[in-house]
């Protein structure tokens, strides 16, 4: 180990000590040294330079803090000027300026000045007091409206510049205002925003700016807000140019720095105040700094201007060009130190390469023998890993090699001496199979010398299917290959006996579907299911028996391949009698094998009988329907004694789970046989006309309704009735019973479905109701019921109650629509007559009592609706009727009664109601009818009879007369039998006053007013 370890480190040191790499090394080391100087050097001229620029900011800002301070401390000195004088006069004002020299002292500032504070109404007196103190010029400007006034009295120095300010208004001003009122509030110093102050007449114009102090009337307090704002005077001010106020300031150190002011917290461009190099171009280090000035904050942007390099900044850029220079030159001797020496090393490596081919050519033919042996390790766990059965054998009858595989397939043992004898192996495969002659030899002749095969030819492939008798399906493939510079052959063996069973499954599967399909019967369905067994398994017979309803016998359902005489003799045998395995595996629910049929006990009763039929074993498996009951068994027999191998086992399954499928399918087809013929028969002799329909092309035009943005079905069907006819005419009419073509007179014996339409279930009267119905089923619902008219085939229309159902499963498609009709014309018309019968009186036609007084509820009801409304009741009885009977007979009273009769239609209105209420007596019903009306049609009724002699059937003409007694309804007393009631003792009132009158009843005193006045005409 510590001698490769020494040789890796040889060799990694001569790949680094190579013309390439070591050079390289060289020349990245020096350029690594050459750069951390030059960052060093450049470090160090960066952290000067920004240790200047911090100083130079530093100083400029404690520069412009301190004349602010100072010019401040100026103000406070005028204010105190005005606080220790009751009044300050121009004059003092002038001298205490002139001794400050502010010109020489205080550079930038333009004046201090004092602003008065004057009411809105004093202007013109404040005007007036300046003008007569020599300034007959004077005005306060601008002129406005204002609360306050704030106009500049005091200007020092007042020369002509500042002469333009005299007398203007600072309070005109927000910016100037909003200083002034934050001074006088506070009591302390206020600065402005940036403005452009009233003598400003540079070009170009400076920003300015104003510092204002307050100047209170002393002795007042001044503790509070409130004080402050009652005490105040005026207000000293220094107004500012901010280029003014900059110049100069910071001196030489200041000057190499761009300074930009900005009024208030954010840097904008509106809020610029003054920028010291304007046009300067790309700044390398900047900085912003804020300053608060008299409660009033300035944000200052200060930038290094370009300059040029310094000495230091030189000597970075020095030391990176020399280390440049002498990295490459250190890495060109050393390139060619490295060549030498690689040119050195190559001829000693040529000297040794001739002893080490000596020792190579030994090593190559150990190496080829390990090959071999690793080659043949490895083919050998490749052949196996696989899942196919590998023989090779060299076509003279030899076996050359076999994997694992192939001897758990053919159940080779140990013992076997196949190697040395290829027959052996054969033999033994061929006896495990069911065809022992299907050719698996490798001494045959056709098989070793292969006619019309020459060396180095490969072997055409061939393939084969093998059943063994265990059941299981083998494929088998061989095919030629060359081995070295003989030929041999390769045999592949796979086990597909699941496959070959999936497949054998599904076919009989589709077999016996396609029988169920087609209404084969069930023992041909059963047949099939055998058949498919066998077909593929030829030593073996299969039956299917079938438990019977009652559950205690078994019925012989398919076993084409039994003697017929044993099939007859287990038919109808019990379960209970020892029927061998089959009896035994309906008993126990499980598969039953038996083994050898002639030694055990439970095929003792029919042990000779599988005698003679040559069956030597059984193996019987329980058929199950979905729901777990014994439906029958699957059994099948061989010929010799013999137990299933777990191929055999499954197929026994599998043909006892399809037989269960094909006796159930089966049994559901015959009962759905018999369903649908009962239902044939409820259907064609049922008493109600019955319609099958399809609407399915309903359903695609309802859909494009919906498509095109309709929503209102009803709506649209109702405003379109010819889309509702288009409908109607879509619906197609599958099948009737008898019952619906007697009820449309259709001729007997005759069913013609294109002479029906839906004008036989909706004639045009009725479509409003087929449009109920669309809308119905568009909605989703089941059921649709209504009454309406149809149209029989010979024409007539007729009255029908209709119902419609969609069947369940077709809500959708609409496909399949049952509807059922009923012929009502008799009924309604009976209906009618009844009615008819219930509500008139028979000798008059008028509404009798009943009908009479179910009108008058009405009308109760309505009135308590509507208070405001009112209505009358007249009671009629006819004067002396019995006399009538008693001279001229009962037939002469029934004329009068119905002459009455037509005189009251005659004299009616459309809303009126008339009524007979009990022999002679008539009632009559005046909606929206007052009192006084009521009594003049009360008297024209009773003029009318009076003047219209009666008829009699003998050709007598007789006069009568009648009294009439009259209520009011409505208001306070809506009541109808109250009404009546009134009505009642009015007319005896009539009578008592002599007859052939009209009486009124008061409903306030309850008591008969006064006559009727008389009817006009």
């Amino acid at each position: 180990m510590p001698t490769d370890t020494q040789a890796r480190l040889r060799r990694l040191l001569q790949d680094l000590l190579s013309p390439v790499i070591l050079p390289a090394l060289v020349l990245t080391g020096c350029l690594g040294v050459t750069a951390a100087l030059w960052h060093s050097a450049s470090t160090d001229a960066e952290q000067d330079a920004q240790a200047d620029f911090d100083g130079r900011v530093r100083e400029l800002v404690n520069n412009l803090d301190q004349r602010m301070q100072t010019y401040v401390q100026v103000l406070y000195g005028v204010q105190g000027l005005f606080a220790s004088s009751q009044h300050v006069d121009r004059d003092e004002f002038q001298t205490y300026l002139a001794g400050q020299d502010l010109n020489h002292h205080f550079p930038g500032l333009h004046g201090v000045g004092y602003m008065q504070l004057v009411g809105p109404r004093q202007i013109e007196a404040h005007e007036a007091i300046v003008r007569r103190s020599g300034y007959p010029g004077y005005r306060v400007f601008p002129a406005s409206e204002r609360e306050w006034h704030a106009p500049i009295v005091y200007l020092e120095p007042f020369n002509e510049n500042n002469r333009q300010a005299f007398g203007f208004d600072a309070a005109s001003e927000p910016r100037r205002r909003a200083a002034l009122e934050q001074a006088r509030d506070s009591g302390l110093p206020a600065m402005s925003g940036k403005i452009r102050l009233v003598q400003e007449a540079g070009v170009p114009a400076q920003a300015g700016f104003l510092v204002v102090l307050p100047v209170y009337n002393h002795p007042q307090p001044t503790n509070t807000l409130a004080a402050r704002r009652a005490a105040i005077n005026g207000w000293v001010y220094a107004p500012f140019r901010v280029g003014d106020l900059m110049a100069g300031l910071g001196g030489p150190r200041a000057a190499a720095l761009d300074v930009e002011i900005y009024d208030g917290d954010a840097i904008m461009p509106e809020a610029l105040m003054y920028d010291s190099a304007p046009n300067a171009g790309d700044q390398l280090r900047a900085t912003r700094q804020q300053i608060s000035i008299a409660s009033h904050r300035w944000t200052l942007r200060i930038a290094m201007l370009p300059a040029p390099a310094t000495a230091r900044y030189d000597k970075a850029q020095l030391t990176g060009g020399f280390g440049v220079a002498l990295s490459v030159l250190l890495a060109w001797l050393t390139w060619l130190l490295a060549r030498g020496r690689v040119r050195a090393r190559e001829g000693l490596e040529r000297s040794r390469a001739l002893a080490e081919e000596l020792k190579e050519g030994q090593s190559t033919l150990m190496v080829l023998a390990d090959s071999a042996q690793r080659s043949q390790a490895v083919l050998r766990s490749i052949l196996d890993s696989t899942i196919d059965g590998i023989l090779v054998d060299n076509l003279k009858g030899t076996v050359l090699n076999s994997n694992r595989r192939f001897r758990e397939l053919w159940n080779v043992p140990e013992y076997l001496d196949w190697q040395s004898d290829g027959a052996v192996l054969m033999a033994h495969m061929c006896a495990q199979l069911r065809h022992p002659e299907c050719g698996l030899r490798l001494d045959q002749p056709a098989q070793l010398t292969l006619p019309g095969v020459q060396r180095g030819t490969p072997l055409q492939e061939e393939h084969e299917v093998l059943q063994l008798k265990d059941g299981r399906v083998i494929e088998k493939h061989t095919r030629g290959l060359q081995l070295g510079s003989e030929p041999a052959r390769i045999w592949s063996f796979r086990d597909i006996t699941e496959r070959t069973r999936v497949e054998q499954r599904e076919q009989t599967r589709r077999h016996v579907l396609e029988l169920l399909a087609t209404g084969a019967p069930l023992q041909t369905i059963l047949e099939s299911v055998v058949a498919g067994v066998e077909a593929d398994n030829e030593d073996m017979l299969c039956s299917i028996l079938l438990l019977d309803e009652q559950g205690e016998h078994l019925l012989v359902g398919a076993a084409p391949s039994l003697p017929a005489f044993f099939n007859a003799a287990v038919h109808g045998k019990s379960i209970h009698s020892g029927l061998g395995a089959c009896g035994q595996s309906v008993l126990t629910r499980s598969r039953v094998i038996v083994e050898d049929i002639r030694s055990a006990p439970s095929w003792a009763e029919y042990r000779d009988l599988a005698v003679q039929a040559r069956l030597g074993s059984c193996w019987s498996d329980p058929i199950f329907s979905a729901n777990g009951t014994v439906l029958g068994t699957f059994a099948i027999y061989h010929r010799e004694a013999r137990l299933p191998s777990i191929a055999n086992s499954a197929l026994i399954e599998q043909g006892a789970r399809l037989a269960g499928i094909a006796i159930e399918q089966a049994q559901a087809a015959v009962a759905l046989r018999a369903g649908e013929a009962r239902f044939r028969s409820l259907y064609d002799h049922a008493p109600v006309a019955l319609w099958e329909q399809d609407w399915s092309a309903v359903r695609s035009a309802l859909a494009e309704f919906e498509l095109s943005g309709i929503d209102d079905l009803a709506a649209y069907l109702q405003a379109n009735p010819s889309q509702l006819r288009r409908l109607a005419s879509l619906v197609r009419i599958m099948d009737v019973n008898a019952a619906a073509l007697e009820q449309v007179a259709a001729p007997p014996g005759r069913k013609d479905l294109k002479e029906l339409t839906l004008a036989q279930n909706f004639d045009a009267a009725a479509m409003p109701n087929f449009a109920r119905a669309v809308t119905a089923l568009a909605q989703g619902q089941h059921f649709f019921a209504c009454e309406g008219s149809f149209e029989r085939l010979d024409g007539v229309a007729r009255l029908n109650e209709l119902t419609l159902l969609v069947m369940p499963g077709h809500t959708h498609s609409l496909d399949f629509v049952i509807v059922s009709t009923l012929d009502i014309t008799e009924r309604r018309r009976m209906d009618d007559e009844l009615r008819v019968l219930a509500t008139t009186d028979f000798l008059t036609g008028l509404p009798n009592r009943r009908e009479f007084m179910g009108r008058l509820q009405e009308e109760e009801g309505r009135l308590q609706r509507d208070i405001g409304a009112c209505a009358a009741v007249l009671l009629l009885d006819i004067d002396h009727f019995k006399r009538i009977n008693d001279e001229h007979g009962h037939a002469a009273g029934d004329a009068v009664l119905r002459q009455l009769a037509d005189l009251m239609r005659e004299c009616q209105r459309k809303i009126d109601m008339l009524g007979r209420i009990g022999g002679e007596e008539f009632a009559i019903l005046l909606p929206g009818t007052d009192l006084d009306a009521a009594a003049v049609f009360a008297e024209r009724l009773r003029q009318r009879v009076e003047q219209t002699p009666m008829q009699l059937d003998d050709g007598m003409a007789l006069d009568i007369t009648v009294s009439i007694g009259i209520a009011a309804m409505g208001g306070k007393a809506p009541g109808g039998d109250p009404a009546l009631i009134r009505a009642d003792q009015a007319l005896y009132c009539a009578k008592r006053g002599g007859r052939n009158r009209v009486e009124l009843m008061d409903i306030e005193a309850d008591r008969p007013g006064l006559p009727a006045p008389a009817a006009s005409g």
